[in-house]
């Protein structure tokens, strides 16, 4: 009996161990989103950047991530979750050490092209060896709590580590810090993760599916973050969304007639999947931009430099991990629907506080409660809509499913991004010095009530979940597994 004892004890520490591994590789992905954004300056004057094409630092990151998820999740799917895992890691590793080496624009933007494909593969690897570990409900609920954590702390960490790195080493140490932590993580995975299934024999892949969504996707993404720079009407961006939505209706077209499609169209029967996709279109075209707009106020209305910055993100850091870890055990108590909604509210409510106290001369304390609540309420939505998700998806498609979830997340923070960015903007033409500095905060402020406007008809659209069929649960491994994690800090 101790024997036994002991063995499921080591089987719940080996666990907990992988829930870390996966909230680490998590962590890796939201930092590397992130983590450039302080650094743009110093890239730009030391590689000979133009201001017209040192948006592409970030847009080449976000095109590839965003084209290459549904591809991504199938493969997960088709050749297993570790292997695509290790891969993704891989990639960002070798595409790291590339970008941290280039000398001029052209090799950079195209290291951060392959990072984001490395991270297309490796963003629904972790959502579906969370989904598929384990059991749905109370388990899951609390492994989505330690990941939803990494990953919504991450986009702070990355600002903070960013100002850091940047200051002290300069611009290509924000490069070499992935070199070290994905190829620690990729190597972790050998020991800590289980091996892949057995392939089932009969399982093709859809060539004809996978061209034309990667393509049709990349292009819409695309034209999403090259609208604000070449203007709505501009050749390219038109050319773009013409080509991106032609693709993406053949896509459909081919997947409704195909024996064994990328995108299973019937998963869409699945009420919180379609509803969980939408919430992660909307939660991302509003939550996920306002990073964006605090950087903007802290660097362009108060004169931060890139370490003042990332300090000013320790606060909402810490109410975002708070809000993650809290939503994972209400969820288990009062469901996902009720937990969602109610983190959505409370966002509306820190959006609004945050924009009633922005102005070009507040002081950061003023703003402290309004980023507290901000942050409780997305680090709680975070969590939970990819969880959501998850519910009723068998583990066969878990990976696809994942990858459909996190390209609408990708596609509406594109889309929320530009129109918000065209609201905070509109002010701003003509104007220089102390003006151009009070029309910069009339914007940013205007940009956070237009979102809370948004957090509250995305809180409506979650009204669309549902309580998933009481299942048969494997006990409480998830529990010893965040347990394991709260006692190592994690």
């Amino acid at each position: 009996m101790s024997q036994l004892a002991e063995n499921e004890t080591a089987r719940r520490r080996r666990l907990g161990l992988t829930l870390a591994l996966l909230a680490f590789a998590q962590l890796i992905i939201s930092i590397d989103y992130n983590i450039v954004y302080v650094a743009l300056p110093e890239i730009g004057s030391a590689l000979g950047f133009t201001a017209q094409n040192l948006q592409w630092v970030v847009s080449a990151y976000a095109v590839a991530f965003g084209g290459f998820l549904m591809l991504g999740g199938r493969a997960c799917d088709l050749f297993g979750p570790r292997r695509m895992f290790v891969l993704g890691l891989s990639l960002y590793a070798g595409s790291s050490l590339l970008g941290a080496l280039a000398q001029e624009p052209g090799l950079l933007i195209a290291s951060r092209a392959v990072q984001g494909i490395g991270g297309a593969f490796l963003f629904p690897a972790t959502l579906t060896l969370v989904s598929t570990s384990f059991a749905e409900g109370k388990e899951r609920n609390r492994a989505f709590a330690v990941w939803g954590t990494a990953g919504g702390s991450g986009m702070i960490v990355g600002s903070l580590l960013g100002g850091v790195l940047t200051q002290a080493f300069g611009w290509s140490s924000v490069f070499y810090i992935n070199v070290l932590l994905a190829g620690v993580a990729a190597l972790l995975a050998f020991p800590l993760i289980s091996p892949d299934a057995t392939r089932k024999s009969g399982r093709g892949f859809d060539l004809a599916g996978a061209l034309t969504s990667t393509i049709g996707i990349t292009a819409v993404v695309f034209a999403l973050g090259q609208g604000p720079v070449s203007g709505w009407g501009s050749l390219p961006v038109v050319g773009a969304f013409v080509a991106g939505a032609v693709l993406l209706a053949l896509f459909f077209a081919i997947e409704k007639r195909s024996a064994d499609p990328l995108l299973p169209l019937r998963l869409f029967a699945n009420r919180n999947l379609t509803t969980a996709t939408a919430v992660t279109f909307a939660y991302m075209g509003t939550f996920g931009t306002l990073l964006y707009f605090l950087t903007v106020y802290f660097q362009g209305v108060h004169g931060y430099n890139a370490l003042d910055t990332g300090l000013a993100f320790l606060v909402p850091m810490v109410a975002i991990a708070f809000g993650a870890q809290t939503a994972g055990r209400l969820a288990t108590r009062y469901g996902i629907r009720a937990i969602m909604i109610a983190s959505l509210l409370i966002g509306v409510v820190g959006a609004g506080i945050v924009g009633v106290t922005m102005a070009a001369d507040a002081s950061y304390l003023v703003l402290v409660p309004g980023l507290i609540v901000l942050g409780v309420g997305q680090g709680a939505g975070y969590t939970l809509m990819f969880g959501a998700a998850a519910v009723g998806i068998e583990p066969q498609d878990q990976g696809i499913a994942s990858g459909a979830a996190s390209t609408t997340q990708q596609v509406g923070g594109a889309v929320g991004l530009a129109v918000l960015v065209a609201v905070a903007n509109s002010g701003l033409s003509g104007k220089t010095g102390e003006a151009l500095r009070v029309a910069t905060s009339d914007g940013t402020r205007n940009a956070f009530y237009l979102a809370a406007v948004g957090i509250l008809i995305t809180a409506v659209i979650a009204l669309g979940l549902r309580k998933p069929e009481p299942r048969a649960t494997t006990g409480s491994t998830a529990d010893a597994a965040a347990d394991t994690l709260e006692k190592a800090g994690v």
